[in-house]
């Protein structure tokens, strides 16, 4: 198949799963056209079945920010044109399927139908599809999606019961890559981080608000009370200054390590014994299954998606959000054992391996194919 990814290009989470799905689906033998404002964060290398387009918008006087929405419906039509694509795969419900619809309705002018799938993944749901300045555009372009996928069973409640669509959301979990995401040996690294053999407690977000990196930090605080521990807090936003402000305020500086936006963040990983979530809403939790992956367990809130990636009592521990006296009393039960740590260890990798990318991918091909031969039955 010749198909078109349009995401943003950013170390977020629907940046990152549109990326490494493409290469995915390059690596077994697709042509993947990605078309966004910027090379994809995490398509760092060379690849025979991977092609970048970018859009570029043009400075006008008459606009007070350059039109994206037009020059992006203007390249999809190009693209899919010249390219041949046989699909377009949208991630992110604003403003890339209204656009999606855009380029359609062009492309049928000339007679050519090009099926739209669109993959909602959280925030464009929960947070901007809520508000009423979008919702009516969010709702159209979902049904006007030839097919919409969810990236957990709670974001696909979470739009039926927010937005007019029908009940034709298909689940197909985030993945990861196993042959990026595993533990390694990395002794050396973290005897430079750890060198009295300290605990490592990790966190890796956006640094919004809704993250509660504060929480992260309160948390640590009454795990280092007990047990000798370093914190890595990964990422970078604008609740950066405050989380800060807290550490100097807790005298804890010496212990937590801000590292700013890492792209080798596996490294760091597997460095690590605890990674803390305690966001106010995930989709999925993209962050925790990637830790998950290199045998770390999770201390998390129950936000959203969450329980569906770590479970409760096995890959980890999980409490109502706020609940910082709960998560860390959880943290310190896992690490003050070295045995129990590593059960949880364990525990972590088998549930990852749910979420293979080679478990995943056929799902996405399946459901193109699916998409492609009904293409053109939907009212446009």
């Amino acid at each position: 198949m010749k198909i078109g990814i349009v995401c943003y290009p950013t170390f977020g989470g629907s940046g990152v799963v549109a990326t490494e799905l493409g290469i995915g689906l390059a690596n077994k033998g697709h042509e993947v056209h990605f078309i966004t404002y910027r090379r994809p964060a995490r398509l760092a290398h060379f690849h025979a079945n991977i092609f970048y387009h970018e859009v570029s918008g043009e400075d006008y006087p008459l606009f007070e920010y350059p039109p994206y929405d037009t020059a992006l419906a203007s390249k999809l039509v190009e693209v899919v044109n010249f390219k041949n694509l046989d699909i377009l795969h949208v991630h992110y419900a604003i403003p890339h399927a209204t656009v999606a619809y855009m380029a359609k309705k062009i492309l049928l002018r000339t007679g050519r139908y090009i099926p739209v799938v669109t993959t909602l993944h959280g925030t464009d749901i929960t947070l901007v599809g809520k508000n009423p300045a979008f919702k009516p555009v969010v709702e159209f372009a979902i049904s006007k999606s030839d097919g919409v996928t969810a990236v957990s069973n709670f974001l696909k409640q979470k739009t039926l019961d927010q937005f007019q669509v029908e009940d034709n959301i298909e689940v197909i979990y985030n993945f990861i890559d196993f042959d990026r995401f595993r533990k390694l040996n990395k002794d050396h690294f973290k005897k430079a981080i750890a060198p009295n053999g300290e605990r490592i407690l990790v966190h890796v977000s956006n640094f919004r608000k809704v993250k509660r990196v504060e929480d992260v930090i309160e948390v640590f605080k009454k795990v280092y009370e007990k047990i000798p521990s370093k914190l890595l807090l990964i990422g970078d936003g604008p609740e950066r200054r405050h989380a800060e402000d807290l550490c100097r305020e807790i005298g804890l500086c010496h212990e937590v390590r801000f590292l700013g936006k890492q792209d080798a963040v596996e490294e760091l990983l597997a460095i690590s014994d605890l990674f803390v979530i305690p966001s106010g809403n995930e989709s999925f939790g993209l962050a925790a299954l990637e830790a998950m992956a290199c045998e770390v367990p999770v201390i998390s809130s129950d936000a959203g998606g969450l329980p569906e990636v770590n479970i409760h009592g096995e890959t980890g521990f999980i409490s109502k959000i706020g609940d910082v006296e709960g998560m860390a009393k959880h943290a310190i039960s896992i690490l003050e054992d070295e045995e129990v740590l590593k059960k949880f260890r364990r525990n972590a990798l088998k549930q990852a391996e749910r979420f293979d990318i080679k478990h995943v991918l056929p799902q996405y091909e399946a459901y193109y194919e699916q998409v492609i031969e009904n293409a053109g039955t939907l009212v446009i």
